[in-house]
């Protein structure tokens, strides 16, 4: 198969990227493509690959500790206003990744997400009531998208009036079609990081009782998060904090209009909404490919060798469909139980966020399922329009209808 037959970035291929990994896992399970600016790139599609991924020292996260001096040399130019951004802990190794996990993970503590239950569960039904007398939303706009991006700069500090304008520049980001900054997402990137510089001085004269205080406050061992590690730390967390999981509950809920059984199930069994979450992030993969890892030195996988400092994915959306570690991987069962989808991930770069991710899908798809009935698709699912992206796969847009449930039509309407 040759690169040139699929673009891993188009939202040709997120629409149904399934029977191609499928193909690549059975005969090509190291893939050598390349993304749109013509960067080579490795696939690795197996679970057993993937999840080793995850941990094998043999590849690095920082491409300046895997690369030549010739490869380095021949890296397309990085504005210096990006480079603040390369502190952040997705990029980053051991020492450095675990000192900046230790002093994050001490601010962005579990406590912190079982307080925001019931403030998640009343903004699920604020944006609900809002719509309720249409009878008609676009699901991803007026409720998967709102719901996080609220709570996420809510847990943050930042001002009501200002979070709209976070979506916009997170959405250019994760729209690259390569992990080099292109002329259109400059000027995106130069907003958002000039915007939480200003509001980082006012926090530090101002401190409040929320996450971006205590990131500039916290310490471990004497140590601090830099001026540029804030920055990237509170970048990553805007943009991962939501765009995860508007996915999730998009993509989500389209695979349960795709199985109307499914969908009536959890409807009448709501205890069932933690394995029905879980599968869904399995089936649906919301996050679609690992983020980038460079191999450090000639690496052999499968008889096929990954040369030193070439850039190396692992996709995720291929491992939670491999056949050798999950029955039947192409059926949706909300049942499903053990559930090993790496999702998440695993080891030292598990997601940070994942608790407050599954609340939010818990609580966003359990809510849109009581509160209403004839739940359908306003269009053909091949209709459907996805973003693209490098990393994530996710809707652009799902439009739906539905019927108001006798309750819901005694309840005040509220607005945000």
């Amino acid at each position: 198969m040759d690169h040139s037959q699929f673009n891993i970035v188009s939202p040709q291929f997120k629409a149904n990227p399934f029977p191609l990994v499928a193909s690549l896992r059975a005969s090509q399970p190291v893939f050598r493509t390349a993304l749109p600016d013509k960067t080579p790139v490795w696939l690795l599609t197996r679970y057993e690959d993937v999840a080793t991924l995850l941990k094998d020292e043999r590849f690095v996260k920082d491409k300046r500790k895997a690369m030549t001096a010739e490869q380095l040399r021949k890296m397309p130019w990085v504005p210096p206003m990006f480079r603040p951004l390369e502190r952040n802990m997705l990029d980053l190794d051991p020492p450095d990744h675990t000192r900046l996990r230790t002093l994050v993970h001490k601010a962005f503590t579990p406590s912190l997400v079982a307080r925001m239950r019931d403030r998640i569960q009343s903004l699920a039904d604020e944006l609900l009531t809002q719509v309720m007398h249409k009878g008609e939303c676009d699901l991803i706009r007026d409720y998967a998208l709102p719901l996080p991006m609220i709570i996420i700069t809510e847990i943050l500090g930042v001002p009501t009036r200002d979070r709209n304008k976070f979506h916009k520049w997170s959405k250019a980001v994760v729209s690259l079609s390569s992990p080099s900054p292109t002329l259109r997402v400059i000027p995106n990137v130069w907003m958002f990081l000039r915007y939480l510089r200003r509001f980082f001085e006012t926090r530090r004269r101002d401190p409040r009782n929320d996450l971006a205080t205590a990131l500039i406050t916290a310490e471990e061992a004497g140590d601090k998060l830099s001026r540029d590690e804030l920055l990237a730390m509170v970048f990553l967390l805007l943009i991962a904090g939501h765009e995860t999981t508007v996915n999730l509950i998009g993509n989500g809920m389209l695979a349960l209009f795709e199985h109307p059984d499914a969908m009536d199930r959890l409807r009448h069994n709501p205890v069932m909404i933690k394995s029905a979450v879980e599968e869904l992030l399995r089936y649906t993969s919301p996050v679609f490919m690992l983020t980038e890892r460079y191999a450090r030195e000639d690496v052999t996988i499968h008889g096929v060798t990954i040369p030193r400092g070439e850039m190396t994915l692992g996709v995720i959306g291929s491992a939670n469909r491999d056949e050798t570690v999950f029955h039947k991987p192409d059926e949706l069962d909300i049942t499903r139980e053990p559930n090993r989808h790496l999702s998440f991930g695993q080891g030292i770069h598990f997601c940070l966020g994942a608790t407050l991710a599954r609340l939010e899908g818990e609580i966003a798809i359990n809510t849109l399922l009581r509160r209403t009935s004839g739940l359908r698709l306003r269009v053909a699912p091949d209709s459907l329009r996805w973003r693209p992206s490098i990393m994530l796969r996710g809707l652009d847009a799902l439009p739906i209808s539905f019927s108001v449930q006798r309750t819901d039509l005694l309840e005040p309407r509220s607005s945000l």
